[in-house]
């Protein structure tokens, strides 16, 4: 399944790149935007997930911060953008895992930087992503307690690290931008010392603003 997404996502990426020299009539332009997102969450369970498969619930959570995107070419860009997040997931009552109902929630900080290739009004953008884990909570069977930090058997990690691929749709207007920008975040660290337990999200991002009047990263 990860060779099959990430063989599809290298030709896409190739095909964009090759694009580049076919959209010469336009630049990319550098944006600053406010991220306020919708963000879709579960956790992956390594080799016990597809026994738990029909007890796992998404939770939806947020995304507030930044987005920047730097134009290079009329078909290159790169994107940093940091923000506070949330993730998490539920079981079902009766779960092999927990046998009660559980929820569990992160708050993160998270920093990706993303390679964003433009055709037209569409673009495409995938990269790596960092996360800081600096609280949590777990509820079971309506109980709630914070969740442990550290290196014992029942404690989480503070790093994560991941993958973010995805694409979108600009649409211009006289003066602003309004870009949807569609993404899959694909958790690559093992949170828990206890058992495994990776990050999954769906992220649904709109940005709306205009575009820097002089863009020094557009190259000569």
């Amino acid at each position: 399944m990860k060779k099959t997404l990430f063989t599809g996502l290298f030709l896409s990426l190739s095909f964009f790149a090759v694009a580049q020299t076919t959209d010469t009539a336009k630049t990319t332009k550098t944006y600053l935007d406010p991220l306020l997102n919708l963000i879709s969450t579960n956790l992956n369970y390594g080799d016990a997930n597809s026994k738990l498969s029909d007890y796992k619930k998404s939770v939806l959570g947020a995304q507030v911060g930044m987005s920047f995107q730097a134009g290079i070419t009329p078909a290159f860009s790169l994107v940093s953008e940091l923000y506070f997040t949330t993730k998490g997931g539920k079981l079902k009552d009766a779960n092999p895992l927990t046998t009660q109902a559980s929820t569990i929630r992160l708050y993160a900080f998270e920093l990706p930087l993303l390679a964003r290739f433009h055709l037209c009004e569409f673009h495409i953008n995938a990269g790596p992503s960092i996360a800081y884990n600096f609280y949590g909570t777990k509820n079971i069977n309506d109980q709630n307690s914070d969740l442990s930090f550290g290196s014992g058997n029942h404690s989480y990690k503070r790093f994560d690290a991941g993958l973010q691929a995805g694409g979108g749709y600009t649409f211009h207007t006289k003066t602003k931008r309004i870009a949807l920008d569609l993404r899959y975040n694909y958790g690559l660290t093992n949170i828990s010392n206890g058992q495994e337990m990776y990050n999954r999200s769906f992220i649904v991002s709109i940005h709306v603003s205009k575009a820097w009047k002089t863009n020094p990263f557009a190259k000569k």
